[in-house]
């Protein structure tokens, strides 16, 4: 096949011609059986919300070169694509313009597709899914029944946030001014069963693995150490003084509080306790306490988001109650309800201590209680008063009895040791994550493959009536969930005991969808997830490439769903990690760039001026450039006359390019490969003819190939290479090219720069010194006269004292 010919490169018709023969070829499908060693290279899943943006462009480029290179030094390369696709936005769709959630996101999938096949990446198209597949979900729901019969998933009721109006839960995101951001409604706190899988027992698995994970940044581990939060703290009850009120008295009464504190030492800081509203204490309380009713249903007006809470007003209820302070008998606290304690966190109930919590403070002085210090920089700085900001730092324990003069690990420790052996507390270990809630009340998810028997319980749907396939005739014209009133789908028998049952239906959370497909694109075969021993031919993934915001739960969830499904714990793994930027300029459509420019052009400028983890500044003079510098590499290019003799300098050029890109792609520096590349260009273009400007010439070929593959085909085919470029190697570096024959060394005089040396590396001092002497421009400035004395530093410095 012949490419262009003219100076002029035409972007247009080679985009066109090589992305066809690339599909006609299949030549980026991964073979299982290759004996070549694997590289599975990943970007983040896209939702297909409908149109693709630069945002976009920039994440798959950079794993698309990465996985063209792989190609070319010898490695099968998996590089797949499917689509994340279930999720509230195709609902919303629904609502807004009356189209069913399928046809929205299939034609959205439609668009994307053909978006990303203009820009040529190299992916295994035969290996695409979309998550909103029976083919898919299907096997989704057989490892929901794994976990299930493994006791990992179990059910109980959990507070939501809830829309009356939608009739709908809503994610802490979509509460707003504690309004549903749909309806405008006052948002609920309400308790529904939710389905729940056990996360909390890999807790100290996924915290301690960490540490395996050399290749993830640092800051991505950092983030889901803290998400995982393992603290060791005290766990002790405060005995409440005796009460009148009827509600607390008898057995089943509520006599104690207790609690969880990770500062132990700061005890003698109490001012109040104060519980959630959904406290046993609160909820005893209310039917005889006049005004509490209603500010426990204030409370459940809020979100249950702990962000939230934190911002929004600190509201207190007095329960009129006094909780006896475990050190001293004769020392009480006032109890109350309170707007910030969630009961689904920790004990739901809490020690205030105010000089030392930003949010105790700002509730203490709300309610004009009193507020000591009892951590200070040093033991003289007993006294200085907490004004509005409260005193978080770590120091020594002050106006604190028996811990004074303490340190805080010290003080902290010496508080458990006398809870223990006085029997009022105990040290735990406890972790701020939470198990994952994966109930969702919508149509759009992975139904959830369990039946409702009044005689026998939940009930596993048999695998062999998998998939349990979402119904196609539902409509969004009534608010709510339309699996609920879907009577010919919702209604079933028992597979148990044959009487009538009824389909759970709350769908998966998204998030479950997208905490394996990264295996189910290593093997996909039709009966089961997926073929372990087909899987772990690719596993783990080589290179994934994702924004930062998916650090936490994204990759979070994949590392504790792999782990769930063995008991040996062989979890199939994620490899290095590369964390994104995300663009503010995210939402600029490379279709028009395209159409202008050309597909490497937009490429070449998603490359060329940032690091992954920064962010791209957007230009029309970016992309005016890297159009020129793909026009320079078409020229630079192009077969010359026949001409002998060797160019050193530019031979030992092109190999320290040939070894610096490649050394730069594998570390992802794309910027810094591009700027070589663009300097290799630069000497191409000023050497005189010769066999080595014909050989960097032609090597140029496969340089840019990664980066500019419609290009570099364009241009493999002109100057008669064998195939694709794509299938071509990587070109070989000559080591000893790569070592400096010739070093510049500065020449000063009484410290001023005055001459530059070109010598031979690793000249000896006497020769560099005589070299230096001879210089006309040194000779003009001595003037005749002896130096008085000069310093040389080899292959660097001569320097002449007068």
């Amino acid at each position: 096949m012949s490419g262009d010919t003219r100076d002029r490169f035409d972007a247009a018709a080679a985009d066109t011609r090589w992305q066809a023969e690339w599909e006609a070829r299949g030549t980026f499908h991964a073979d299982d059986a290759s004996p070549k060693p694997k590289s599975y290279v990943l970007e983040m899943f896209p939702y297909p919300s409908g149109r693709i943006h630069m945002g976009h462009v920039r994440n798959y480029t950079m794993g698309d070169v990465l996985a063209r290179f792989r190609r070319m030094t010898g490695h099968e390369v998996l590089h797949p694509m499917g689509w994340d696709a279930f999720g509230m936005p195709a609902e919303n769709a629904a609502m807004e313009k009356g189209i069913h959630p399928g046809t929205w996101t299939r034609a959205n999938i439609a668009a994307m597709k053909a978006q990303l096949k203009r820009l040529g990446f190299a992916l295994d198209w035969s290996r695409e899914l979309a998550t909103c597949e029976p083919d898919y979900y299907g096997q989704e729901q057989a490892l929901f029944l794994d976990l299930y019969a493994a006791g990992l998933v179990f059910r109980r009721e959990s507070a939501v946030n809830w829309d009356p109006v939608d009739r709908t839960v809503l994610a802490n995101e979509q509460v707003i001014d504690g309004r549903g951001w749909r309806s405008g409604a006052l948002v609920e706190r309400r308790k529904l069963n939710q389905w729940f899988l056990k996360i909390t027992d890999f807790a100290d698995e996924l915290l301690d693995g960490l540490g395996d994970l050399s290749q993830w940044p640092d800051k991505v581990k950092l983030m889901q150490a803290n998400w995982i939060g393992r603290s060791k703290g005290l766990r002790f009850r405060f005995e409440l003084t005796p009460s009148l009120n009827p509600s607390l008295a008898g057995e089943g009464g509520v006599s104690s509080v207790e609690v969880f504190t990770t500062r132990p030492d700061t005890i003698f800081g109490a001012s109040f306790v104060a519980v959630a509203a959904d406290h046993p204490l609160a909820q005893a309380l209310a039917p005889t306490t006049p005004g509490l009713p209603e500010f426990i249903a204030e409370c459940r007006r809020t979100g249950t988001a702990a962000a939230e809470l934190e911002t929004a007003e600190k509201q207190g209820f007095d329960t009129g109650l006094s909780a006896v302070h475990p050190l001293d008998p004769t020392w009480t606290l006032p109890v109350f309800v309170a707007n910030f304690v969630l009961m689904e966190y920790g004990t739901g109930a809490v020690f205030g201590v105010p000089g030392h919590d930003q949010r105790d403070l700002d509730f203490a002085r709300k309610y004009m209680l009193p507020v000591t210090r009892v951590v200070a920089p040093t033991p003289e700085e007993a006294g200085r008063p907490i004004d509005m900001q409260a005193d978080t730092a770590p120091g020594v324990l002050v106006n604190s009895r028996f811990l004074d003069g303490m340190g805080t690990e010290e003080a902290k420790a010496a508080v458990i040791v006398r809870a223990e052996a006085e029997g009022w507390g105990t040290g735990t270990t406890v972790f701020r994550l939470r198990d994952w809630g994966v109930s969702r009340q919508r149509y759009w998810g992975t139904p959830i493959p369990i039946i409702h028997c009044e005689a026998c319980g939940p009930v596993p749907v048999p695998k062999d009536q998998l998939p349990v396939v979402l119904p196609e005739d539902v409509s969004f014209d009534v608010p709510g969930n339309p699996l609920d009133r879907h009577a010919t789908w919702k209604h079933v028998d028992c597979p148990r005991c044959g009487a009538p049952a009824r389909r759970e239906t709350d769908t998966l959370d998204t998030f479950v969808d997208s905490s394996w497909y990264f295996i189910r694109f290593a093997s996909q075969p039709d009966n089961e997830p997926f073929d372990r021993a087909v899987a772990e031919r690719w596993l783990p993934v080589g290179q994934y490439i994702g924004g930062v915001e998916h650090a936490i739960l994204h990759l979070l969830y994949a590392r504790f769903w792999t782990r769930a499904w063995g008991a040996d714990g062989a979890a199939v793994e994620i490899g290095r990690v590369e964390k994104m930027s995300k663009s503010k300029k995210n939402t600029v459509d490379p279709g028009p760039m395209v159409d202008r420019y050309g597909a490497d052009a937009v490429r070449w400028f998603m490359l060329s001026d940032s690091p992954p983890e920064r962010d791209l500044p957007w230009s029309m003079a970016g992309m005016e450039g890297a159009h020129r510098l793909i026009g320079r590499v078409w020229r630079a290019t192009a077969p010359g006359e026949a001409a002998e003799g060797r160019d050193e300098a530019l031979d030992r050029k092109l190999h320290q390019v040939i070894a610096g890109v490649a050394a730069d792609i594998e570390a992802l520096s794309f910027n810094k490969a591009v700027a070589k590349i663009y300097e290799l260009v630069a000497t191409i273009e000023k050497a005189k003819p010769s066999a080595s400007r014909a050989d960097a010439s032609r090597t140029l070929v496969r340089l840019v190939a990664p980066m500019a593959p419609h290009l570099a085909e364009e241009a493999w085919a002109r100057i008669g290479g064998e195939g694709l470029v794509a299938d071509a190697p990587w070109p070989a570096v000559d080591e000893a090219l790569l070592v400096e024959a010739q070093v510049t060394v500065a020449v000063q005089v009484n410290g001023k720069l005055r001459d530059t040396l070109t010598a031979p590396k690793g000249a000896s001092r006497e020769d560099l010194q005589a070299m230096a002497l001879r210089s006309d421009k040194i000779a003009r400035l001595l003037e005749g006269a002896a130096p008085k004395k000069v310093i040389v530093v080899p292959d660097r410095l001569v320097n002449i004292v007068a």
